[in-house]
């Protein structure tokens, strides 16, 4: 196997960089929906739960929407990371 070959994609370095970083909002946007969903998880089973038995279900919900949360965190320390890249970026004006 050779070595791949890579062609031109003819995209400016200005909107490849711009491409990353509507990226990086779009996966902000896809986990804030994440989140939100969690939180009607939440909402619907402390609706539901009148009785004490219900108990092990909230809370075995309460440490699946914490396992979610931390995962989300993780991913947005990375998101950071990523957009931090650029905070210094300089690219030439396009006219």
């Amino acid at each position: 196997m050779g070595m791949p070959e890579f062609r031109d994609s003819g995209i400016t370095r200005r909107q490849a960089i711009t491409d990353i970083i509507e990226s990086i909002a779009l996966e902000q946007a896809a986990l804030s929906h994440i989140l939100n969903a969690e939180g009607e998880k939440i909402q619907k089973i402390v609706g539901l739960s009148a009785i004490p038995d219900d108990i092990e279900i909230m809370l075995a919900t309460n440490k699946s929407v914490k396992h979610m949360v931390n995962s989300i965190t993780r991913l947005e320390v990375l998101l950071q990371t990523k957009l931090e890249l650029f905070e210094n970026c300089l690219c030439d004006v396009e006219l």
